[in-house]
């Protein structure tokens, strides 16, 4: 590495947000560095869909935060998730390139128009609104399991740099006890929800089912290409092979703080770093160092930009570091303002989920043959992967979801009910291995959007860039969603799970709630108790300058600051959708499409000056029930 190098613009963070904004950018003629904490070691857990479970436990990108779902300790005790060592109940993420995408669960939905429109309201310009954001969506999106006539009939992508398919199971064990519960399920659905088929496709992705607001049941589009992982990791090396001059990637370096130009005016100049693996100390391997694996600092200057997207949780950290935050905060931790912006870590959200689980009358046969080993010798579903690209390791897990209003006046639907051939109830220490070998078990997830509850926060616990900052996401009554309809919401759709289970022929017992918690007072403490979230966002929030909490203004830049940006999932006001990383992918492009604007003194335009796209092709493939 060269010390004090000079680049147009530095990404820190090379996840959903800062990775594709750096191929991007390198696309359009600038110099740039993207900077992650993490390696780019490649495994079958990165690439595997199957394994997503086993991606979030592997030591090589893991980051493990404990965070507090409540400040009241007694009420956080309720959970069996928590983990009294940590004070705090896991929230995993990783450290790699491509950030979280390389462990998330693949699954890739478009959010509801009105989450851009509201935007749009919030900042006055107009090209925050669904019809201006749609075209990032097409532009970044390679659809694959639609025909060419339909990918265009239905407003999806076909030459981008993210692929989408769904699951190819042909050649698994035939599954008649999976096929009839979700038969049965689909029915029951339909006949006492009128929940029919979401459109023809099953498809959540088409332009009417945002524009309309469509319920139904449908199956689930993943990130994946010739089905194995694909996302902004597979994009950055693309365009650091085909612009080598253009895109710098260090990977092992983490940024400490932001440098800024001597003077009144804030104008970040660069950053500083150590180069070194394990540094943070989310990483289970933190403090394992010799004199070969010591760290060495350096600082990197640019010559336009230094922008941040290190994620929700280490985004408000770097900033609260580098004196941009709530000026008391900072002073706690000796830390003096340089920008008192009191949003920064404010405003922390997530969804609610929990998991309806069920016993079933005999092991699956759909997964019979998986060992989830890294031999293909010994696991003979690895083995069908390698040499098809079919079977059950193609599917994150979920073969059938439905979308649905947690109540008539809903504008738009708030659930997202998806079912698992497995036992899941939420994130703990060794979760996927400590479930895996039940093999009898269905769980419907249910995945609570559009939450109203913002009363989150990221705090610092001390001035040391290493240590995790301090996360609690004031659930439920701590929160402000006063009239309590978030919780109202997860309830109705833990009845909604029973229901399609209700009289199902294979099914012996309820695990979860269990037969004895009924009533809207047991569900509903039972919700407090078991909720968790891993789409946290919203803490560094665009806003209009009447808005004493905004951080960003709507071309992402921070306030009270120059040549300082923020592109992450930290920069919405509201939570998005209810899968949120499509939405930050979209914000990523828009964010590409201002920056080179500025840069070229240009009027923004996401038709003209978006960055040019590379060549697909398409097939009329499409996923199915199983």
């Amino acid at each position: 590495m060269i010390d004090n190098a000079q680049f147009d613009y530095v990404i820190v963070g090379s996840g959903a947000g800062g990775g594709p904004l750096a191929a991007n950018l390198a696309k359009a003629g600038f110099k740039v560095l993207l900077m992650e904490a993490g390696g780019d070691e490649d495994s079958l857990n990165y690439s595997v869909p199957g394994f997503n479970g086993l991606s979030t436990e592997d030591e090589t990108y893991r980051w493990d935060y404990y965070v507090r779902h409540y400040a009241d300790q007694a009420q956080q005790e309720r959970d069996p998730k928590f983990v009294p060592s940590q004070d705090g109940v896991l929230y995993p993420r990783a450290s790699t390139l491509g950030g979280c995408t390389a462990h998330n669960a693949l699954i890739t939905v478009y959010p509801s128009n009105s989450d851009w429109d509201r935007i749009a309201e919030i900042t006055g310009d107009e090209s925050w609104n669904a019809a201006s954001m749609r075209k990032y969506y097409e532009k970044l999106e390679r659809c694959e399991y639609l025909s060419p006539a339909e990918v265009i009939a239905t407003g999806h992508g076909s030459s981008g740099w993210l692929v989408t398919e769904k699951s190819d199971t042909s050649g698994s064990p035939q599954d008649w006890q999976l096929q009839t519960t979700l038969q049965y399920a689909v029915g029951v659905a339909n006949q006492a929800h009128t929940m029919g088929p979401i459109n023809p496709l099953l498809d959540p992705n088409t332009r009417k089912v945002a524009e309309e607001g469509r319920e139904g049941y449908l199956t689930i589009p993943l990130a994946t290409a010739d089905h194995a992982r694909n996302g902004p990791r597979e994009f950055i090396r693309q365009v650091a092979a085909q612009f080598p001059e253009n895109l710098t990637i260090w990977t092992g370096v983490y940024v400490t703080r932001i440098l800024f130009a001597d003077g009144d005016d804030n104008v970040a100049v660069g950053v500083e770093y150590l180069a070194g693996r394990n540094l943070y100390r989310a990483d289970p391997s933190s403090g394992v160092r010799c004199k070969v694996t010591e760290p060495t600092s350096g600082k990197v200057h640019v010559t336009r930009e230094v922008i941040l997207a290190c994620g929700t949780f280490n985004t408000p950290q770097l900033l609260m570091l580098s004196g941009i935050g709530p000026k008391e905060h900072l002073a706690e931790h000796g830390i003096s303002a340089r920008v008192n912006l009191p949003g920064v870590g404010r405003n922390l959200q997530d969804r609610y989920e929990v998991g309806v689980v069920f016993e079933m009358d005999s092991d699956w046969t759909v997964n019979a043959d998986a060992t989830f080993g890294d031999d293909p010798d010994f696991d003979a579903a690895l083995a069908q992967w390698q040499a098809t690209r079919t079977g059950v390791y193609t599917s994150s897990g979920s073969a059938l979801a439905f979308l649905k209003r947690s109540s008539p006046d809903q504008p738009d639907p708030d659930l997202f009910v998806f079912a698992l051939a497995a036992h899941f109830q939420g994130y703990f220490p060794r979760y996927f291995s400590h479930f895996e070998p039940v093999r009898n078990r269905f769980t419907w997830a249910v995945l609570k959007a559009h939450t109203r509850n913002t009363a989150g926060e990221v705090k610092l616990k001390s001035a040391d860039p290493f240590d995790r900052p301090y996360v609690n996401f004031h659930y439920f009554e701590e929160g402000n969603d006063t009239d309590g309809r978030d919780i109202a919401a997860v309830v109705e759709a833990v009845g909604f799970a029973r229901s399609m289970m209700n009289g199902s022929p294979y099914v012996t017992r309820e695990v979860l709630p269990g037969p004895d918690i009924q009533g809207n007072e047991a569900l509903t403490q039972w919700v407090r108790d078991q909720a968790w979230g891993h789409h946290c966002s919203c803490t560094c929030k665009i806003g209009g300058s009447d808005d004493p909490e905004a951080v960003l203004d709507g071309d992402f830049r921070v306030r009270g600051t120059r040549n300082l940006r923020v592109v992450d999932a930290s920069v919405f006001p509201h939570i998005p959708g209810t899968f949120i990383v499509l939405p930050i992918y979209m914000i990523s492009e828009k964010a590409a499409t201002v920056i080179i604007a500025e840069a070229r003194g240009a009027v923004a335009s996401s038709e003209d000056l978006m960055p040019s796209t590379v060549p697909a092709t398409n097939s009329s493939a499409r996923g199915g029930i199983l």
